[in-house]
């Protein structure tokens, strides 16, 4: 545990103070938060800081999703036996097909609700195990794949308010059996699936009458180990994707689907699963009319670390390229920490956090050791070589089949962790069933608000958000979606900094910021999107906004 100075402690009371009132939990909520915060004294000040807001989710987290409703879907497999959170009483999983538990009366999902730290158990009847998803247009989680039964599987998850919503078995099935495969919204709304074991296609969801499509990026990239699961897909701005499997990547046309560019091969070490690098594609900004993408891609594992056990040394370092730009290659850059299993999240301030994981080893059961438990911050901005720091450490170790997701207050929302075959509370690495939270350094004393802001808006549509702050120089407004994300690696994942002008004092501490939605959907396809006052470097309470 790290202790933390008087001074620290009032400070993060202040901060919790603030964001309970801004969004409206008042002095009661205030008291319960500086009494977790004096009881917690966990974090390192100015480096973040750690709570557990759940001692038992009852599941172990192996994917999360954010809806806009604010709550949090967590799912697991259905093949690992029991889980420690029952079904509704009455309610059991009769299946005929499982192979841990043809009757269960527990649950393999369920819904978190931040603030009240509420869970509410969900009812999934295939297997999920290392499936794939992502929201579409209207905030609807369409999940697809799995294994045994779920193989072929199309699921939905439609949020709702009144605690009735759950999943829905689509009688539509996947043309491919798809395990550890990776989805990506398109521009159309429909969602492209890439990949999955023994499979080399592509396919789309809902097909609208498209069939399946040879990817040889899949074949070439397809070694001993297959090292070319849940591929890295991003949607550029040309309306074309960045697909990356194992160490190399290509630009594809989804509208042909053909190939219109190969990249260089990535240096160092295989990158995807079971090797387990990451991949975002960095934020996207007005000032640069959105149109210059940059993909980075950190960590991963020796090759033959998945296959023999071996414990070598995982990957120290990055690769950035700018996919559209002439001549792209990769820029290298070594990590503070050698990662396998990081999970990367594009923060409100346009920084990135790298998170979980380990420095030995592979993903698998038991196929890693020495927890990297100290996130870092990459500064994109910042010039080569000054980009990372080293962050709070925390005391859970996060490693396979966790995950990291950003919420609507700011911070980031850590569970599962299960290296066995089934639930393992006791030994080395258990199943961890419970669930924090981190809240990053740029968190101060008087975060902003939105008095005022749309609840909707069009492509290139001018807008006025009303935000509460004090004596702000700089206002930003930064839009980031809600990604689904499972083994390390946040599908759909994007961020985009508006276009904004000066903020304008209009007396009580609001302050007039004048912007622009995003031009098009191939910049920021249509659906739910968190939009982040950040004032000064503080970052606000994000309203949802629906943008299409």
């Amino acid at each position: 545990m790290r202790w933390e100075s008087t001074q620290s402690v009032l400070m993060r009371f202040k901060v919790e103070q603030g964001r309970a009132k801004m969004v409206g939990m008042g002095a009661m909520w205030a008291v319960v938060v500086v009494l977790q915060v004096i009881t917690m004294l966990t974090g390192v000040t100015g480096q973040g800081y750690y709570e557990v807001v759940l001692p038992n989710a009852g599941i172990a987290t192996m994917h999360a999703a954010v809806t806009h409703l604010g709550s949090v879907v967590l799912l697991d497999r259905t093949n690992v036996g029991v889980s420690q959170l029952n079904l509704p009483d009455g309610v059991c999983r009769d299946n005929p097909e499982d192979r841990a538990t043809t009757h269960d009366c527990t649950a393999h999902s369920a819904l978190y609700t931040p603030g009240s730290n509420a869970i509410r158990p969900l009812f999934v009847f295939t297997d999920t195990w290392c499936s794939s998803g992502q929201f579409d247009a209207n905030g609807q989680l369409v999940q697809t794949g799995g294994d045994a039964d779920g193989l072929m599987k199309i699921r939905t998850f439609a949020p709702c308010g009144d605690g009735n919503c759950d999943w829905v078995e689509q009688g539509t099935q996947l043309q491919n059996g798809r395990w550890y495969a990776s989805n990506q919204i398109l521009p159309d709304g429909t969602q492209i699936v890439v990949g999955g074991r023994s499979v080399q296609t592509v396919e789309y969801v809902p097909a609208n009458g498209r069939g399946t499509f040879y990817l040889d990026l899949l074949a070439q990239t397809n070694d001993a180990q297959m090292d070319n699961l849940y591929p890295f897909v991003h949607l550029l701005p040309n309306n074309q994707l960045f697909i990356f499997a194992n160490r190399d990547s290509i630009l594809y046309d989804w509208q042909s689907n053909t190939v219109a560019k190969n990249f260089p091969t990535i240096p160092g070490e295989p990158r995807n699963y079971p090797s387990a690098g990451s991949s975002v594609l960095l934020p996207l900004t007005a000032e640069g009319g959105f149109s210059w993408p940059e993909v980075l891609v950190c960590g991963g594992a020796q090759y033959g670390a998945y296959m023999s056990g071996n414990m070598a040394d995982a990957s120290g370092n990055c690769g950035r390229i700018a996919p559209l730009a002439d001549g792209a290659g990769w820029a290298m850059e070594d990590l503070p920490h050698k990662r396998t299993m990081g999970d990367m999240v594009l923060l409100p301030t346009r920084d990135v956090l790298i998170i979980n994981g380990a420095g030995n080893g592979a993903q698998g059961w038991g196929g890693a050791s020495n927890p990297v438990q100290a996130p870092e911050l990459y500064k994109p901005n910042n010039a080569a070589g000054t980009r990372f720091s080293t962050l709070a450490y925390t005391d859970i170790p996060r490693v396979y089949h966790s995950t990291a997701n950003l919420l609507q207050d700011g911070r980031i929302l850590l569970a599962g962790s299960n290296t066995h075959q089934f639930y393992t509370l006791t030994g080395n690495l258990p199943t961890e069933l419970r669930v924090e939270t981190f809240s990053p350094p740029y968190f101060g004393a008087n975060p902003s608000g939105f008095t005022t802001v749309p609840g909707a808006l069009a492509y290139g549509q001018d807008f006025t958000a009303v935000v509460k702050a004090t004596a702000p120089t700089f206002i930003e407004l930064n839009l980031v979606n809600a990604p689904f994300v499972t083994h390390s690696y946040a599908m759909g994942q994007r961020l985009l900094q508006l276009a904004v002008t000066a903020p304008a004092d209009n007396g009580a501490g609001d302050y007039n910021v004048f912007s622009t939605a995003p031009p098009s959907q191939q910049v920021a396809p249509a659906g739910y999107y968190m939009l982040f006052p950040v004032a000064d470097g503080i970052v606000g309470y994000a309203s949802w906004v629906k943008i299409g």
